[in-house]
């Protein structure tokens, strides 16, 4: 019988950069927030573990081995292989976690039909520092370098949603080697919805320096009047929230009428 399993997209509503430590790591604060939409990831039991990749971004994944599905597989023995059909619907290098939320949809298959060992985060936070943010893909604060979770309130849960990309892949070392080291100071108090609107991405900056269009992204999704427009992660995905479903589709229809080649995605936080 096969499972199928959506990796929903992650942003970041705010992503606060502390320092840079001795490990290379830098210190973070963060407030994660998840999409109700992403890839799909469909399995099934089989001999041993395989993965296949399809879809509109599955080209950019060219070695299945080189893959968090596959590692995520790897760190999680059990009686019985899985076959998965992997379709890549987010775009690579894109400040949205598509790796590490496709792994993470692997840690919820697998929970959900053999369970979790009890060093599950451990195994998770091995993949990547996103991947345990991505098998709860719940709105959570990040601390440390992202790995160590906090509970967040659901308050901006439904909230319409659309993320733009202009088809720029952005790898997230040049982008944090470009941050200046100046620590701009804690997430702010309150609700979710409250720490969204008064925190920033302080990867930004060094983000436009890199893929100037990032600029042109946010100008055009500030432009449409959200409640909330800023680059996720490391970029080069932005997002706008709305306050209606209305308000974001008539945003989207008007920059897919200016920019037909940017990518894009409507949805609303989980």
């Amino acid at each position: 019988m096969a499972v199928t399993e959506t990796a929903y997209a992650k942003i970041n509503l705010a992503l606060h950069v502390r320092r840079r430590r001795e490990d290379g790591y830098h210190e973070l604060e963060t407030l994660f927030a998840f999409v109700d939409k992403g890839d799909v990831l469909t399995a099934r039991t089989a001999a041993e573990d395989r993965l296949e990749t399809v879809g509109e971004f599955a080209s950019a994944l060219d070695d299945p081995f080189d893959n968090l599905v596959m590692a995520a597989l790897g760190k999680l023995p059990r009686p019985e292989g899985l076959a998965i059909t992997l379709e890549k619907t987010l775009p690579v290098a894109a400040g949205l976690g598509g790796g590490s939320a496709d792994a993470g949809a692997v840690f919820r298959i697998i929970r959900d039909r053999f369970g979790l060992p009890d060093d599950w985060h451990e195994r998770a936070t091995s993949l990547g520092a996103d991947v345990p943010a991505c098998v709860e893909s719940r709105t959570c604060i990040g601390l440390g370098t992202g790995t160590e979770l906090e509970v967040a309130d659901d308050s901006l849960a439904g909230t319409p949603v659309l993320l733009v990309n202009p088809r720029i892949p952005l790898a997230t070392g040049p982008v944090f080697k470009a941050w200046d080291g100046q620590d701009r100071g804690p997430l702010p108090q309150g609700n979710v919805r409250e720490i969204a609107r008064a925190g920033r991405n302080d990867l930004e900056g060094p983000a436009v320096t890199i893929c100037p269009q990032i600029a042109d992204v946010l100008a055009s999704l500030r432009g449409t009047e959200p409640f909330l427009a800023r680059m996720s992660g490391s970029g080069a995905t932005c997002f706008a929230l709305y306050d209606s479903n209305s308000a974001r589709d008539e945003a989207s229809a008007r920059i897919a009428a200016a920019q037909p080649d940017w990518w894009q995605l409507r949805g609303k936080l989980r």
